[in-house]
């Protein structure tokens, strides 16, 4: 099986994937392609995958073209009958229900970044930055009360580290591991993996 993947070294999404592909063993199979996605200055490259020009996005050596991180988790765990997207019952909703929640929190974490990083000054809505953190402590408070269980590797478990290895990443302001001290001791113990390890974001 081979893959190219547009990425890029900072996102989690692309983390989650990079995840997956290293839990698999198959990320020497997935050729990364440099990319410089950008929410105003789109990078039409990407375009030839995904026509919303976001990362990740990737191509099957069969031409079939896969987005977003969701999509391309589901496809390498289906080719390689790995289990990381569990099939049926009770365990498959709880990890996707898990991937959704932590994604919806990156998703309130991006809104923020983009607002203080890419709107200019004068234009910025503080009420626009509170509302999306209340939005990120919200699902902190949700993961707090649902921590995956010790050796648990699913989708779910990939998904709530990466999301809070990226509010580490770009937000420690936030502290978000005093409140929640069972939530942090889960992740800085799935850090230590070796598929985390090697994925860590870099600016």
């Amino acid at each position: 099986m081979k893959l190219s993947l547009y990425w890029g070294s900072a996102s989690p999404f692309v983390r989650k994937v990079m995840v997956v592909a290293h839990m698999l063993q198959i990320e020497d199979s997935i050729e990364v392609l440099d990319s410089a996605a950008h929410p105003t200055d789109r990078d039409t490259r990407i375009q030839a995958f995904n026509p919303l020009a976001k990362v990740p996005a990737a191509r099957t050596e069969d031409g079939v073209v896969l987005y977003d991180s969701r999509v391309i988790c589901e496809y390498l765990d289906t080719e390689k009958n790995g289990g990381i997207v569990p099939r049926a019952g009770a365990p498959r909703w709880t990890a996707l229900q898990r991937q959704a929640l932590a994604d919806g929190l990156l998703d309130a974490a991006l809104l923020i970044r983009y607002e203080t990083l890419v709107r200019p000054e004068p234009h910025r809505w503080p009420l626009w930055i509170e509302k999306q953190t209340e939005k990120i402590m919200d699902a902190l408070d949700a993961m707090d009360a649902d921590i995956p269980d010790d050796g648990c590797q699913d989708i779910g478990a990939i998904t709530y580290a990466c999301a809070l290895g990226w509010l580490n990443f770009r937000f420690p302001e936030l502290n978000w591991q005093e409140k929640r001290p069972a939530l942090a001791h889960w992740h800085a113990e799935f850090e230590k993996t070796p598929a985390l390890i090697a994925t860590r974001p870099t600016a």
